[in-house]
């Protein structure tokens, strides 16, 4: 597909959003992706990426395999998500700490938005589909449910951790930070993506070897992940794309549990900071939760998270016409 330096740009700031919806634990950067409207050609991009790039570069030269890959696609989304990373893993543990109320409003209104919007692309509803919204949104809401344990100080371990995120990460609904929460790896990760950038400004050699070999262990659990599960949802998409949406908007919506903004508080950890933060936590309705609920705020932030995901929508609609082929 033929796109311009502003259509790269654009895409660029889709994966500054995925980004940081991959930073917050309970948000998906697959939703990001499927409502912007670049879902399917993300999937399927990532399914193409194999050995036979450098077996179409030898004989057909570097630029026909770089298009094969969709290249320029990839490295335009995946820059937009490592700069997003990077930048904010900082503003959203502060925000995690100080404003959780404001930031999982924002976030509940457009995941909320997200899943009227995926629904609607189901083309065909029968009683198999409602059946896979059902099942699924039950097992994302235990999913949430559950209590997140301490990692083992294992680089298998780690591997392991980053082969499951990832798929998380790249399936809407299903949030990878909150799967690396549960696996006790969370910490470890945001460690990592701090200590990295901190290490690496600094010049402090030895903070950065040691997150660099973390960063490394994550990323090749990821790679072999994403790589795994993109060949299953590429597939899925072609063959059985209303199922496919079912089962979306089904992980969506008992995601919904996790980000409600109203907390009560089980049980907490401490965060690389020293700072006591929530660990285990139970959603409760606004008006029993103790202190300042901040419902009028909350609710303006649900309502732009919300607005967010329709703009986008539009956008995408219109990119999507725009480039209709004669």
């Amino acid at each position: 597909m033929q796109r311009s330096f502003f259509s790269y740009f654009i895409i660029t700031l889709k994966g500054l959003a995925m980004g940081a919806a991959d930073v917050v634990p309970g948000v998906s950067g697959g939703t990001i992706a499927f409502i912007s409207g670049i879902y399917e050609e993300l999937i399927e991009s990532i399914d193409n990426l194999n050995l036979g790039f450098f077996k179409i570069w030898k004989n057909s030269g570097f630029k026909t395999a770089w298009t094969s890959i969709n290249g320029s696609f990839l490295l335009a989304l995946f820059s937009g998500v490592a700069i997003s990373i990077l930048s904010l893993a900082k503003a959203i543990k502060w925000l995690l700490v100080n404003e959780p109320i404001l930031l999982w409003s924002f976030f509940f209104g457009l995941v909320l938005a997200s899943v009227l919007y995926v629904a609607k692309q189901i083309k065909k509803w029968s009683f198999l589909v409602v059946v896979a919204i059902v099942i699924t949104s039950i097992i994302s809401y235990f999913i949430t449910l559950a209590e997140p344990f301490a990692s083992p100080d294992s680089p298998y371990y780690l591997l392991f951790c980053g082969f499951i995120a990832i798929i998380a990460m790249i399936l809407p609904g299903v949030s990878g930070a909150f799967i690396l929460l549960i696996l006790g790896a969370y910490q470890t990760a945001i460690d990592t993506i701090n200590n990295l950038r901190d290490g690496l400004f600094t010049g402090n050699m030895d903070l950065f070897k040691d997150a660099f070999l973390n960063f490394v262990l994550l990323a090749i659990g990821a790679v072999v992940g994403i790589k795994v599960f993109s060949k299953v949802l590429n597939w899925m998409f072609k063959h059985k794309k209303n199922i496919t949406l079912a089962v979306l908007t089904g992980f969506m919506i008992g995601s919904l549990n996790k980000i409600w903004p109203w907390k009560k508080t089980m049980t907490t950890r401490l965060n690389s900071d020293g700072i006591e933060v929530p660990l285990l936590e139970q959603s409760i309705l606004p008006n029993h939760f103790e202190g300042d609920n901040k419902l009028l705020v909350a609710i303006v932030f649900m309502a732009v998270g919300f607005f967010t995901i329709l703009i986008l929508e539009r956008l995408g609609t219109k990119k999507q016409i725009l480039t209709k082929p004669e």
